[in-house]
């Protein structure tokens, strides 16, 4: 390949990645409106802090368990804090938490999954047994015992959230990595004088990586919900920092005396956030398959 030929196709390679972005978001409204919840709460997470128009741990006796009104959209808690701004505030930790455990999780798994998918023998069995011991218990069960043993600390939380999801990417890259091991292009690199690392990382993981922005994305939803339900059993982040799963729980004791908003908002941005990744990967998986762009 010349240097002219090798500097035009750099373009277009880029110019059809851009095309098939804007086609994707253009012919689905549904995928477009995941990408901008999904923008919003990255914006939400990286400037929480300068957005919110309170302080959200600032606490106002005066306008405590106040309704939704124009100077608190959210209404307030019992403690007078701006239930709004705990919820944008709350975004970077929860993002966060989820971001770093799906990536830990995503990273080991898949270097487990491509060993045993490749190698086989011994070393399929090897990680095949370790990862039915991981999920022979009860995922979420399993989570709180780690952080109940190790505390509850945001760290544990994340690692509790990295192994309990580990099984997904070491099964799905296992299965992929079988069914494609024995491809041309993979023998033809094998003759190329390829090592087994180079097969690996640059002919196997890049064909599978497609397949697993669906389950990238929905395990995002996943951890956020992993995340809130062990805050909302008293084994998460502690108070007074902002999370959506202690502000669910902590409003839950006022929904019988009629103070809805406590947790109704807190739960409804939850709810938006599942919802927003487990729309996104669908989206995603179009934009990053080569085959989506014939």
């Amino acid at each position: 390949m010349t240097l002219l030929e090798s500097a035009t196709m750099e373009p277009v390679t880029r110019q059809s990645f851009v095309a098939q972005a804007r086609y994707v978001i253009s012919e689905n409204v549904v995928t477009f409106g995941a990408f901008l919840l999904f923008f919003g709460f990255v914006l939400f997470g990286l400037f929480g802090g300068a957005i919110a128009p309170y302080n959200s741990i600032a606490s106002d006796a005066s306008v405590a368990l106040s309704p939704p009104t124009l100077a608190h959209w959210f209404g307030t808690d019992a403690l007078g804090r701006d239930i709004l701004s705990r919820v944008i505030v709350a975004t970077r930790l929860d993002l966060g938490i989820a971001v770093v455990a799906v990536a830990l999780s995503f990273l080991l798994g898949s270097i487990l999954g491509t060993c045993a998918g490749y190698f086989g023998g011994w070393a399929d069995r090897i990680i095949s047994r370790l990862v039915d011991t991981i999920m022979a218990f009860p995922l979420f069960i399993l989570a709180m015992g780690l952080v109940a043993a190790l505390g509850n600390t945001v760290e544990n939380i994340i690692y509790a959230t990295a192994i309990i999801n580990l099984p997904l990417y070491t099964r799905v890259i296992r299965s992929e990595v079988l069914i494609r091991r024995e491809a041309g292009y993979v023998e033809a690199a094998r003759l190329a004088g390829n090592s087994h690392l180079q097969i690996m990382a640059f002919h196997l993981f890049p064909n599978v990586l497609p397949v697993m922005m669906v389950h990238i994305s929905l395990n995002m939803g996943w951890a956020i919900l992993n995340a809130a339900g062990l805050s909302f059993i008293g084994l998460g982040v502690r108070p007074p920092t902002p999370e959506w799963g202690i502000m669910v729980a902590e409003g839950a004791t006022y929904i019988i005396s009629g103070e809805w908003w406590l947790a109704i908002f807190p739960g409804l941005v939850l709810m938006l956030a599942v919802f927003c990744f487990n729309l996104l990967g669908d989206g995603l998986r179009d934009l990053i398959d080569p085959r989506m762009r014939t």
